[in-house]
């Protein structure tokens, strides 16, 4: 309903939201390749096991063309599911940031069903992960030797948004290089951030992971109420701008004067530029 029924969606969101806001809120983002899938699926147990009761959203790659998604990660996530897990994949409709409303309201449901934490699991180093880092209360990004991760790619947009780095399969060569590499890095910067090491296939460093989580989310309660009056602030925004964008879009598809400019600028007779400020003056 939240994904696809935007009535229903925000009936649901009136009647729950006044307890929302309360459960921790964990991003694994990543390069495809990590790992991120198996690792989740044994951190979500461990977590269970410290008496913890996970749900995992995991957000997939659209296809531009059919529109479907892969929706592979709950085939890997058997095991955990096995232990309480709830496991959902959402598709990311491939516009950037249209994630966000969906997994917003996602988030309130599965909070008012219990679930704590609420581990968001994405793709890549894009526009996406920058939006779910502000959406969460932690976020970690997963690399892997085999992905062929150096410090050019780990500079393409994820230095700015970990608080927890993994190095996932340790088990393969080139892990200590890369988690050196990593650690001076990143490890030095003002956000001090976790830099460790796990084996989702040996289960190696994965009770670790999930301690250090625990233990994190808990200092992070300390900040829970100003980060989601910061992240309310950030939705209000989004809605407004997004009801004034379609307001503005069906005045301009009924408008004779945008019309009478648009043909100008296709004649080449007016520059975009011009044509914008006149219109915006005359619908003051």
């Amino acid at each position: 309903m939240v994904e696809n029924d935007e009535k229903g969606s925000r009936d649901l969101i009136k009647k729950i939201f006044k307890t929302s806001g309360k459960a921790a809120t964990i991003g694994i983002t990543g390069p495809a390749g990590a790992g991120k899938s198996t690792l989740i699926n044994r951190t979500s147990i461990e977590l269970n096991k410290l008496g913890y009761k996970t749900a995992v959203l995991a957000i997939d790659p659209t296809s531009h063309i059919t529109g479907g998604a892969i929706l592979g990660d709950r085939v890997r996530m058997t095991e955990s599911t096995d232990s309480g897990t709830y496991i959902r994949s959402m598709a990311s409709r491939g516009a950037t940031g249209a994630v966000s409303a969906a997994l917003r309201n996602s988030i309130r449901v599965l909070e008012f069903a219990g679930f704590d934490p609420i581990i968001i699991e994405s793709v890549g180093a894009g526009q996406t992960e920058v939006d779910i880092s502000k959406m969460v209360d932690l976020t970690v990004v997963v690399f892997n030797p085999n992905t062929g991760d150096s410090i050019q790619t780990i500079k393409a947009g994820l230095t700015e948004i970990g608080d927890v780095y993994l190095i996932n399969k340790s088990d393969l060569p080139g892990a200590n290089q890369l988690y050196d590499s990593v650690r001076d890095f990143i490890g030095m910067s003002e956000k001090n951030p976790q830099v460790m090491m796990t084996s989702a296939k040996t289960s190696k460093g994965i009770g670790d992971f999930a301690k250090k989580l625990g233990e994190m989310l808990e200092e992070r309660k300390k900040v829970k109420k100003i980060n989601e009056e910061a992240r309310l602030d950030a939705e209000l925004r989004d809605i407004v701008l997004n009801n004034v964008k379609n307001k503005v879009s069906n005045m301009l598809d009924s408008s004779g004067t945008y019309a009478k400019y648009l043909k100008k600028v296709q004649q080449k007779s007016l520059d975009p530029f011009e044509a914008a400020d006149k219109i915006s003056k005359l619908m003051k």
